[in-house]
């Protein structure tokens, strides 16, 4: 690689770099190493690039406790599953002397990986970067030291680490995290297999031209008390939901299951959306940790274009006009569920819309910001909406995942439905 830009080299800048540094492709395949890489390692570039890591750098078959391989790529994948860098600590990886007939050396490195990114925060590359740790190690055992035993540090005579201690120690560090990482992986499969089974199928989606997107907060398993529904009535008529339980996580995402499911009945039964979440409010009531939550129900007439709706207190669903014209639903807003001290009919409005429209139904996490007013998050999505109104309810819903931010993280859940009518 060469590139120079504003008098920069960067393909000699990363040359000269003294740290050892390799750049590997999502399938673990080297596209690029350093000087102080090559040197390191023993390895000319032309035996490098373009070959498997695994092939270049095999496990020693006469150690049959190498697991550093296996740890090295079981941190690449990490990084590609998080996007995020992963330091680890100190490996075993011996690796074969350069020649014919030379064997394995044994080898300790500190590495660290590092994803870089591509404009839409996916993993493009890895940055391998390693210090080799081996002299150090290889002096530690020879000329042991009697430890002190003062604290927990496990210093040596003079204040240096005794590695042998701090290599075994790092071990059980890592085989105690791989543990938690199991663990992790079980709970995080668990809560994927809820939330698939608590959210509808895409075929009414399908069907009525609709798009929906589900962002749960950074941090929370995968599962969140936001939630969204769509159902078929007849051939002319659907209805569309969505709904936001107060906090986050399991907890939430099991209230949100028990409403979501009252809902929905309540939607093929109830003589509109208003006497829909009346019902939905009274089950409320009996349920704990609903308190509060809020709701949005939309019956869609495509034969007299007309859209009736009802929310408990929850943010306006967006109708975009073929002319970009934007309005809020707001006209029959009342209170969270369970809010009042008896339960209460609720409001309905009705209005027209023209073919070609676009709504938009979301909760609180796609337009609420700290320190911003809401009709600043409010306004941003008007103008992405009618920006992007041309498009199909796919590419609109991702695009407005994207001028909105949603694509960075978010620190609270998000559920979105784009439907074309």
């Amino acid at each position: 690689m060469s590139e120079v830009s504003g008098g920069i080299d960067y393909a000699a800048l990363f040359d000269a770099v003294p740290t050892p540094l390799s750049v590997l492709d999502r399938d673990f395949v080297f596209v690029e190493a350093n000087q102080a890489y090559l040197e390191i390692t023993g390895r000319a570039r032309g035996e490098l690039i373009g070959r498997h890591l695994p092939d270049v750098f095999p496990a020693n078959p006469d150690d049959p406790n190498a697991d550093g391989p296996r740890n090295l790529l079981a941190s690449f994948r990490r990084v590609l599953e998080t996007g995020k860098p992963d330091t680890m600590i100190l490996q075993r990886y011996d690796i074969l002397s350069p020649g014919a007939e030379g064997g394995y050396e044994e080898r300790y490195w500190s590495p660290v990986n590092t994803p870089v990114l591509g404009e839409d925060g996916s993993v493009l590359l890895i940055v391998n970067r390693v210090e080799d740790a081996t002299a150090y190690v290889r002096d530690s055992l020879a000329h042991p030291t009697s430890l002190t035993g003062a604290g927990d540090g496990l210093l040596a005579a003079g204040g240096k680490v005794a590695e042998a201690e701090l290599y075994a120690r790092a071990r059980e560090l890592y085989e105690h995290n791989e543990r938690l990482r199991r663990a992790h992986a079980r709970e995080h499969e668990v809560a994927l297999t809820l939330q698939k089974a608590m959210l509808p199928t895409h075929m009414p989606l399908e069907r009525r031209n609709a798009a929906v997107r589900y962002r749960p907060a950074q941090g929370s398993l995968n599962v969140c008390g936001d939630w969204y529904d769509m159902i078929n009535l007849s051939e002319d008529r659907f209805a569309v939901a969505v709904g936001d339980v107060v906090g986050r996580g399991l907890e939430a995402a099991s209230v949100m299951g028990q409403l979501r499911s009252a809902l929905s009945a309540a939607m093929r039964v109830a003589d509109g959306p208003a006497q829909a979440l009346y019902g939905l409010d009274l089950y409320a009531r009996s349920l704990d940790g609903a308190l509060a939550t809020t709701a949005v129900k939309l019956d869609i007439d495509t034969h007299t274009h007309t859209l009736t709706y009802s929310s408990a207190g929850h943010l306006p669903p967006m109708l975009c006009h073929p002319d970009g014209f934007t309005e809020l639903l707001d006209q029959a807003t009342d209170v969270p569920l369970a809010a009042r001290s008896r339960p209460s009919h609720r409001p309905q409005a009705i209005t027209t819309y023209v073919p070609g429209s676009t709504l938009v139904l979301y909760t609180d996490g796609l337009v609420e910001r700290r320190e911003e007013s809401i009709d600043v998050g409010l306004k941003r999505l008007s103008e992405s909406l009618a920006r992007h109104r041309g498009l199909g309810p796919e590419e609109i819903a991702d695009n407005l995942l994207e001028d909105l931010g949603m694509n960075r993280g978010t620190a609270d859940d998000v559920a979105l439905v784009v439907i074309k009518l």
